[in-house]
């Protein structure tokens, strides 16, 4: 048996608007791929340079059944909820928000930033929630980029920031409801890291740039950024490394729940009942209103 993870497949990211107008690249859900069981939606949200006045974002909208994980890379992500939950995230700050039962949120720019405009960079996941957690009150856990552990390989051509799980050493500092890792590696030209991954993880990685090599000896492919890598689950190790350029790639996976999963928007539970309970009780009110 191989002691690195062979490649299952790739999926590109698709192209897409989302919000009030701003562009998203987009693994899954796709035609291609309607989720990666724990993991419900990537979005890698620009690089985008906005001229002043032109920022965008996701105005009220409402979540129940799951989890949504904002890493900011570059410029600012502002957010306000029905809870009287509000702040702003800057380049290396990761919000882990737990919707539960259900709660209002809005993602848009931090005044000063529309004003100014600048470049921003960062990315959404979703996480799926287990039945047994998806009706629990909603919570944060908002993490600044100085309080998330990073690690670097005895050579130093390795770094990565632990977002969640364990690389390198260190553990993540944010609690997961489900075993979850996220790690976003920066690998010099040249550099390789295997990563140690449980072997009842599924595993994919992401490339935010430089062309990656993944895999081992004849297995190893070679693959551009803005794709989606999926391992199979053939051994307890999955290997990085970078070409003729730096690499930045995310690492991600966990635990399947193995549970019916039935969307609508914003929404995700278990049963279609569920589902048109959630949209009675937003419409109801019952989820909250933001303060403007």
């Amino acid at each position: 048996m191989s002691t690195s993870r062979t490649i299952e497949r790739t999926f590109p990211a698709i192209r897409t608007t989302e919000g009030g107008g701003f562009i998203v690249h987009r693994p899954f859900p796709t035609r291609l791929l309607m989720d990666f069981d724990p993991f419900l939606l990537l979005d890698e949200m620009g690089p985008v340079d906005y001229a002043p006045g032109e920022a965008k974002g996701a105005p009220d909208h409402p979540h129940r059944g799951f989890e949504t994980v904002t890493y900011a890379l570059e410029g600012q992500f502002g957010h306000k909820d029905s809870a009287g939950h509000s702040g702003t995230l800057h380049a290396g700050d990761v919000q882990w928000m737990t919707a539960g039962a259900g709660v209002v949120h809005s993602e848009m720019p931090d005044p000063e930033f529309t004003r100014t405009g600048g470049r921003v960079h960062g990315l959404q996941l979703w996480v799926n929630l287990p039945r047994r957690d998806k009706m629990i009150a909603p919570r944060y856990q908002e993490i600044p980029s100085a309080r998330i552990p990073v690690a670097s390989s005895d050579d130093g051509k390795v770094s990565v920031k632990v977002i969640a799980g364990e690389a390198l050493g260190v553990q993540a500092a944010i609690e997961t409801r489900t075993p979850i890792l996220y790690q976003h590696f920066s690998l010099q030209p040249g550099a390789t890291i295997r990563q140690p991954v449980p072997a009842d993880y599924r595993v994919f990685a992401y490339g935010l740039s430089g062309k990656g090599l993944y895999g081992e000896g004849d297995a190893r492919q070679a693959i551009d950024a803005r794709t989606m890598v999926v391992f199979n689950n053939d051994a307890e190790a999955v290997t990085l490394c970078a070409g003729e350029e730096p690499l930045e790639v995310l690492l991600l996976g966990g635990v399947p729940l193995n549970e019916p999963v039935v969307r609508y928007g914003p929404f995700v539970m278990n049963t279609e009942d569920e589902i048109r309970q959630a949209v009675i009780d937003y419409q109801a009110g019952r989820m909250g209103a933001i303060k403007h």
